[in-house]
């Protein structure tokens, strides 16, 4: 199932697949698959000098984490008791992990929009584990 999402996400090329999806929680999960993919195109486009295209990815990594988060959040549901919350808590850890390489290896005056869009990512997975780890209210 997951695979199918992934194709999804990746012969759509943008957010526009998740934001179509009309079960939030998989809405979430499109979304993650989205940022990673876009994490791929960043550094294809760092190697090859294309700033803009680097700048518009990074971009799309922050929207679809975003994206994601805002979603999970619509569902109303206790985060404590949903797979959904803890499968993206997840992917963010990964994600973040990706992000921080390209960070190390995007030319020296792009590095602090790598670092900006790292940045949103930590206090997004923060909050996501803030949730997960709170108590009922």
């Amino acid at each position: 199932m997951l695979l199918l999402l992934f194709a999804i996400a990746l012969a759509a090329g943008d957010l526009a697949a998740a934001k179509a999806e009309p079960d939030l929680n998989k809405r979430a999960d499109l979304a993650m698959v989205n940022a990673e993919h876009s994490v791929d195109v960043a550094r294809r486009a760092f190697e090859a000098g294309k700033r803009d295209q680097a700048d518009s990815a990074l971009k799309e990594i922050q929207t679809s984490v975003q994206l994601a988060y805002d979603s999970l959040r619509e569902t109303r549901k206790q985060p404590r008791n949903n797979k959904y919350y803890k499968r993206v808590e997840l992917a963010m850890q990964a994600l973040l992990r990706r992000v921080d390489a390209l960070d190390h290896d995007a030319p020296y005056d792009e590095r602090a929009t790598v670092e900006q869009v790292e940045k949103h990512l930590q206090d997004l997975h923060d909050q996501i584990l803030l949730d997960i780890m709170s108590k009922r209210k």
